[in-house]
Parts: structure tokens; C-alpha cells; sequence
């Protein structure tokens, strides 16, 4: 297998916890590609008509996209259950969307910044994004602490990399503060080989 990957993405580094967390690692080729919305450089096009990582190139059917696809995916091969079964998949499932909805913000901030002119940005537009982060961090301080102290799966690990995210690119934006169930969660899951193995560079 090949995954197209980018080592400051949050979403990639989704995916390559879940590979080191079941064992997988090993039996992926790590392709490094690079480009914006804008600019799409390397990406993988032909692989994703989106042109976004992570994709993951497979010898038996067409490639996957997604993070989540992928996670599907890696579990499956690896009878790993990074997933529960019903009725608690499905909040599972939502505290994973969770991570990714935050995360998805998080980005979107930082390619205002990156890809739009100074003339054409908008802070309130910015700051809409950060609202997303700020109501998906109450909630997982609020109701989702329990599910996030459970065993290591998806959701854990979409939410480890996106707060990984938010110190990598909005540490100003102190998003502990007022969170220290949150906190102290997010201190002993970075911790973890996998996350250790996977943190982004700090440029």
C-alpha cells in the first residue's frame, strides 16, 4: 500500500496513529506530496479527484480518501476494533466526527492566512472557524471526557491529532484554558509511541 501523505496534516497524521496503533505501519510505502487548494503541486490527483490527503493506495481496488474511510479501512485489515460495536458506535462515530469538524476549522484558518491575498481576507470569517473550535472543545470538556478516557480508538485518536494541531498552529489561541479535564487527557495521550512517532514538524 502507498499513502500519499504530508507530515505537518493533521489528517494524515490521523491516519498513521491508527497504523501504528494496529501494527500496520510496516506495510506502507509513506509518499510525501505537497500543494494547496490553489496550487496542488504533487498531490495525488490522479488518485483523488479532490486532490486531498490523505489518500491511500491499495493492491486490490481503487484508492481510498479520507481519513476516516482509511481509519475503516486499516481497522478492517487489522481486526484491531478502533471502532465499538453498536449501540456505541454511534457515539463513537459522533466523537470522532467531532475531532474532525474541529479540525477541519483549524485548517481553514490556516489557509486563510496562506492562500487568500491580505486584501481578500476576512477576520469574521476567521473567527466563525474558531467558534467551531471553541463550541467542539466545551463539548468535549462538558460530555465527552468518559468516552475519550475508554479504550484507544478512532475518535481518541481524531481528537489527540486535532488538538496536536491547535498547539502546532494556534497555540496563541490557548485553547486549555478553563479545559483541564481536556488538559490533562491531552498531556497523557501525547505521550502515547504512536502520537510520539507521528508529531508534526514545528514549522
Amino acid at each position: 500500500m502507498r499513502l500519499f501523505h504530508s507530515p505537518a496534516s493533521p489528517f494524515v497524521r490521523m491516519v498513521m496513529v491508527a497504523l501504528h496503533e494496529t501494527g500496520l505501519i510496516d506495510q506502507v510505502e509513506i509518499v510525501t506530496v505537497s500543494g494547496t487548494a490553489t496550487e496542488p503541486g504533487t498531490m495525488p490527483l490522479s488518485q483523488n479527484p479532490a486532490g486531498k490527503i490523505p489518500t491511500l493506495e491499495r493492491p486490490d481496488g481503487p484508492a481510498l480518501y479520507d481519513s476516516r474511510v482509511i481509519s475503516r479501512y486499516i481497522d478492517h485489515l487489522a481486526g484491531a476494533r478502533l471502532y465499538p460495536s453498536p449501540p456505541s458506535l454511534w457515539e463513537a462515530l459522533t466523537l470522532e466526527a467531532t475531532g474532525h469538524a474541529m479540525t477541519e476549522a483549524a485548517v481553514l484558518m490556516v489557509y486563510e492566512a496562506r492562500c487568500r491575498p491580505p486584501e481578500q481576507r476576512s477576520e469574521a470569517w476567521v473567527e466563525a472557524q474558531w467558534g467551531k473550535v471553541n463550541r467542539g472543545l466545551d463539548a468535549l470538556e462538558a460530555r465527552w471526557i468518559s468516552h475519550l478516557a475508554g479504550p484507544v480508538g478512532a475518535p481518541q485518536i481524531a481528537i489527540g491529532c486535532a488538538l496536536g494541531y491547535l498547539d502546532l498552529r494556534h497555540d496563541d489561541r490557548g485553547w486549555r484554558s478553563g479545559r483541564p479535564s481536556l488538559a490533562r487527557w491531552e498531556a497523557s495521550f501525547a505521550e502515547r509511541p504512536s502520537m510520539q512517532a507521528t508529531r508534526p514538524p514545528a514549522a
